[in-house]
């Protein structure tokens, strides 16, 4: 077979689990818990539903094209949202809305990298991010975390090359669930901007921080645009991931870039997810704040019903947002570990080896739990399921 652009990487992880359901029967007593993707499957609450209704009915341009940057009164509106929760001045020029965060990473991507350059990524890393990188001929330079998933600036030093074109960060992370602190995002900043990079920063999952006040102070940093690449997603805090909306914060120059690429991809965001993430920040704040302490309570249960866990050899390696990452205690790969929770447990989750590259062992230990979806009852029936593996 030919070597094309998506033979390089590998089949999308989630899609590849879904297929180990395929054939399984689970009884009405023990149904399948479902913990392998990161997506509220509830939907949006219903007066948004109901706005979004009336607009597609009352309004002509819900159906039309738009900008390819996306419409100006929500670039303003995230401009302004952006200002106020970083505590800095960010301008609509600034901002720009793509289709969904995925798009926003591999429009910076290829408006910065050329094929043959390289990026930077921590480990375990964003399995999408690795896709696109691959397909785009980038190569993706593994940065190893320690126990604690925490990057390493000065190591991330010394795998700064002349083809190295970006640092790229998930914060809170994806898959590891834990939260930057302020002063490591400063560092790789820092250290971005002394050495002519750029710095991606990763951010879909900001709204389910634990930390209140800035997350960082990136945006008051002095022509910070010309350093960093700020992504977001408004999927995860509006329940809008079919709707596609996602969005990037830098310079004006690199904006004009990465609109080539918007514009030969989907020409511009649809009206519809651009139109209900404009009502969700003008009308479901106080609707975000309830969500978010609810899954801070979930993280909160996942903490208190650990001790079952950890006294059969399990350990918790991050924990965070929609996120549980633990390195399991069996004698086998974690690829053949989350297989055989699918027959034997009802659980579908995702193994560490689809976040870490082959020649790393130790994503043979590690497994992801996204719990988003949870409740406290869900999360005791999965530490039910998981304390009760012999294996």
């Amino acid at each position: 077979m030919t070597q094309t652009r998506t033979s390089a990487t590998f089949p999308p992880p989630v899609m590849e689990a879904r297929r180990w359901l395929e054939g399984v029967d689970f009884p009405e007593n023990r149904p399948l818990i479902n913990v392998s993707q990161a997506a509220p499957v509830d939907p949006p609450p219903l007066a948004l539903r109901q706005a979004m209704a009336d607009f597609a009915v009352n309004t002509d341009a819900a159906h039309l094209y738009g900008p390819v940057l996306g419409n100006p009164d929500l670039r303003e509106a995230l401009a302004t949202q952006i200002s106020q929760h970083y505590d800095a001045e960010v301008q609509p020029s600034q901002v720009a809305i793509t289709s969904g965060c995925n798009q926003a990473f591999a429009a910076a991507i290829s408006a910065l990298t050329d094929e043959g350059d390289e990026v930077i990524l921590p480990t375990p890393w964003y399995f999408n991010h690795k896709m696109w990188l691959d397909m785009a001929g980038v190569t993706a330079v593994d940065l190893q975390t320690n126990d604690d998933l925490l990057p390493d600036p000065d190591a991330a030093r010394a795998l700064i090359t002349d083809r190295t074109r970006a640092i790229s960060l998930v914060t809170p992370n994806n898959p590891g669930g834990v939260e930057y602190p302020s002063d490591l995002v400063q560092a790789f900043y820092d250290l971005a901007r002394e050495t002519g990079i750029r710095l991606l920063v990763d951010e879909t999952y900001r709204d389910f921080d634990s930390r209140s006040g800035p997350p960082h102070r990136l945006f008051s940093q002095a022509d910070w645009d010309q350093t960093l690449v700020h992504l977001y997603s408004f999927s995860k805090a509006y329940r809008l991931t079919g709707h596609r909306v996602g969005a990037i914060a830098t310079s004006p120059d690199l904006l004009a870039e990465i609109e080539k690429f918007l514009d030969t991809v989907a020409i511009c965001p649809g009206q519809m997810g651009q139109f209900a993430a404009l009502w969700g920040m003008q009308n479901l704040s106080q609707w975000v704040a309830g969500e978010r302490d609810e899954i801070l309570d979930r993280r909160v249960a996942i903490q208190e019903m650990l001790p079952r866990l950890t006294s059969k050899g399990w350990r918790l390696l991050g924990l965070g947002a929609y996120f549980a990452y633990l390195e399991h205690p069996f004698d086998m790969p974690s690829d053949v570990l989350a297989q055989k929770l699918v027959s034997e447990a009802g659980i579908l989750l995702l193994p560490g080896t689809m976040f870490m590259p082959d020649t790393d062992p130790a994503g043979k230990q590690q497994v992801r739990v996204a719990f988003a979806n949870l409740d406290r009852a869900g999360l005791a029936q999965l530490f039910d399921r998981l304390e009760a593996l012999t294996f």
